[in-house]
């Protein structure tokens, strides 16, 4: 990475932040996300290349420690004291991007949408008693995105990007940008069934309760 030579404590940050990807990746770790998989599925449209640099780079820098994990491949990773008090930093830039900028077609892509309703906006108070397969379908997107499902637990949910083996209690048919203006609280569930931008098929009283298991949305 090469240095702006300046001394300004914003342009010697920069040099370490202001990488495209690297705030995502540390978002990601201040929502949860230990393992490297976890974290690349907050950042879709990265590689898993680029995001092994980022990581070691953030590393390098004292923001990110990572550890071996016992018994098994791959490595932890968290956030280091450095990294934690990063957290009004990425605070204020959400408040900002909320109140100033669009929500344009480029970014809806519901598979992020459904990382983040899993990681961050998951309301464990209302999940169901039992296990339910969610299977997603987003006619316009590409493979792997056009087709996702979500396990709901009764106490967590987890994200698949591939066919989980389990038959599907439910199945929504969306489109990306009504679902995700959804998700942020801009479009209601109702005015999303009525207009067609969502359809659920399975039962009705599994469908109506799916909405209220994201705590961001259930309002809307």
């Amino acid at each position: 990475m090469r240095s702006y030579g300046q001394y300004c404590p914003i342009s010697r940050a920069s040099e370490i932040l202001a990488e495209r990807w690297t705030l995502l990746i540390v978002r990601n770790l201040m929502l949860g996300c230990t393992s490297f998989n976890q974290i690349a599925g907050g950042v879709p449209g990265m590689s898993r290349s680029l995001l092994a640099s980022r990581l070691r780079a953030l590393e390098d820098a004292g923001v990110v420690a990572s550890q071996q994990k016992r018994g098994r491949r791959g490595r932890d990773y968290r956030l280091t004291e450095a990294g934690r008090a990063l957290s009004p930093v990425v605070a204020a830039m959400a408040q900002w991007g909320t109140h100033w900028v669009e929500l344009q077609p480029e970014h809806t892509d519901p598979s992020f949408a459904l990382w983040a309703w899993v990681h961050a906006h998951l309301c464990r108070s209302r999940l169901p008693r039992k296990r339910v397969v969610v299977q997603f379908e987003f006619p316009e997107q590409r493979p792997p995105h056009h087709r996702l499902w979500i396990l709901f637990h009764p106490d967590d949910a987890e994200l698949c990007f591939s066919h989980p083996k389990l038959a599907s209690d439910l199945v929504v048919h969306a489109q990306s940008e009504a679902f995700t203006r959804w998700h942020i609280g801009k479009l209601s569930w109702p005015q999303a069934l009525r207009s067609g931008a969502i359809r659920v098929d399975g039962p009705q009283a599994l469908a109506r309760a799916l909405p209220t298991w994201n705590n961001r949305a259930a309002s809307a």
